[in-house]
């Protein structure tokens, strides 16, 4: 439901003074640091001995506490108790990690320091649920700079780095979250953000649409409250349409996922390196002459199959889209029904955002030893629910790889629970993650800093000028230089000399 049309005349969105001293400053960020390792990736290395931290550590060590942090008395060097996370000593670590993506996060550093004279967040209070993760913990504190104050929760039991939340907390950040929480806790951690005295949220910025649902169904006076919501992913979004849809939603919600520079750079670049790596940390497989089958051949599937067959996989593809499924035959792959070759792959891949994609039946079905992992946001793509049945056994071999065994002897390979991979049991490419988020700030100051009527209570897609904006403000790290358009040349095409260059409904 686009409502914006950049390339009309009288344009709603109106660049900030910041903004345009920022784009005509981009060399300040021009040189990609190289004394610091291009693998400037979180890692999920939280253990319990902070004497003997290993880089090589991949998993939260069996061996950590096992008392929940909802049982713990804990405070950071400041005295404070608001926060909840695994071990506050691991903060020293966790900000190392923050550092380090700091060096990959160009625009949003570059966000940070030119527009936090001007305070466009003063007065915010951005109530969040996401991933934790140290690309999270530079975007936070970017909002923080920006005048925002910020509570937080993550939007996935197995994706926060306990010493990231750590060093979030000690620095001030009210931060519920640890790798590993159960159902429970997770809605727990979510209600500590929310439900706090004399604290009202009026921004918020959700991955999934899980903290949305909640003050939605939980504390509708406060959701009525609300300024603005920035939604990331499929599912948020798909959420945010049926309460509009519906007539419930009552405030305006920015539809970040389906922006060009979160489709085309998260969903895409980021898959296509990260499945490969969630894989080879969890199985130790040569992926070279693997039958794989992928689920679903959007921007996601797009990305896993390109990583796949560039390593010599056989790749099928499953597809409901007759467009998406043209464009996997294009691209070489062959389109099949999921129960046609269930018998014969070695891995199966979801990402389509869907639900009961991979169902018991075909869990049955498979063969022994075959992977099952998710890569889609949501956890409900492949029936898990159905596997915790009596006549099964499961079997812990690491941290997020479960074997389920049949009475027969045929096993499978579950990851992440079947949960999201690539956050769950590796890391992501901190640089895409940098685009990613800064559309979300932008989105965050637009929907905040908007006069009232701009914006009605619908879900909006994200101005086509910010991103491009975005898009240009990354460009410097490569050395790229954009060509520019004469007058002449501008007037040829209709277009003004600075964008946007293309209508909404143009398909990258």
């Amino acid at each position: 439901m686009d409502k914006w049309d950049g390339n009309e005349g009288t344009s709603a969105f109106h660049m900030p003074e910041w903004m345009i001293q920022f784009a005509d400053q981009k060399q300040e960020f021009n040189k990609r640091p190289t004394k610091i390792g291009r693998r400037s990736l979180s890692r999920s290395i939280s253990q319990s001995s902070t004497d003997s931290y290993s880089s090589a550590a991949s998993y939260t060590d069996s061996s950590d506490d096992e008392t929940s942090p909802r049982d713990k008395q804990q405070k950071n060097s400041k005295g404070s108790s608001d926060f909840c996370v695994k071990n506050i000593k691991q903060a020293e670590f966790g900000r190392r990690e923050i550092e380090i993506a700091e060096q990959e996060m160009p625009a949003l550093m570059a966000l940070r320091k030119r527009a936090q004279g001007e305070k466009p967040l003063a007065g915010a209070k951005i109530v969040g649920c996401t991933h934790i993760t140290a690309q999270t913990a530079v975007l936070m504190e970017t909002l923080g700079a920006l005048g925002a104050q910020c509570r937080w929760a993550a939007c996935n039991i197995y994706s926060t780095l306990n010493e990231v939340a750590a060093a979030l907390a000690e620095s001030g950040f009210p931060v519920f979250a640890w790798k590993g929480e159960s159902e429970d806790d997770f809605w727990w951690c979510i209600d500590r953000c929310v439900n706090v005295e004399g604290w009202q949220p009026n921004m918020i910025l959700d991955d999934g649409g899980d903290l949305t649902h909640w003050i939605y169904k939980k504390y509708p006076n406060m959701f009525k409250k609300i300024k603005g919501i920035v939604e990331e992913s499929v599912t948020g979004v798909h959420r945010l349409y049926q309460l509009s849809k519906a007539g419930k939603l009552c405030v305006p919600a920015m539809n970040v996922n389906d922006s060009v520079t979160k489709q085309k750079f998260d969903n895409l670049y980021c898959c296509r390196e990260s499945i490969l790596d969630g894989l080879k940390r969890t199985t130790d497989m040569m992926f070279g002459g693997k039958q794989v089958v992928v689920c679903g051949y959007g921007e996601v599937g797009k990305g896993c199959c390109a990583a796949l067959k560039a390593m010599g996989s056989i790749v099928y593809v499953t597809e409901i889209d007759p467009i998406c499924a043209l464009q996997a035959c294009m691209d070489g792959f062959r389109l099949v029904k999921l129960n046609e070759v269930i018998r014969q792959v070695d891995i199966v891949i979801t990402c389509t955002g869907n639900k009961n994609v991979v169902t018991r039946e075909h869990l049955d079905r498979m063969k022994n030893s075959c992977i099952v992992c998710n890569m889609g946001h949501s956890n409900t793509e492949i029936d898990v629910a159905s596997l915790r049945t009596p006549e099964l056994t499961w079997e812990r071999v690491r941290s997020q790889v479960d074997h389920v065994i049949w009475p027969d002897g045929k096993r499978i390979v579950l990851l992440a629970e079947g949960r999201l991979l690539n956050l769950s049991c590796s890391t992501v490419p901190t640089f895409v993650l940098s685009i990613t988020a800064t559309t979300q700030a932008l989105a965050l100051i637009e929907l905040y800093n908007a006069p009232e009527g701009r914006y009605k209570q619908d879900v909006y897609l994200l101005p086509k000028k910010m991103d491009e904006y975005v898009a240009s403000l990354h460009l410097p790290t490569f050395d790229a230089h954009l060509t520019e358009l004469t007058d002449e040349q501008a007037k040829y095409l209709g277009l003004n000399k600075n964008g946007p260059f293309k209508p909404n409904y143009y398909r990258y």
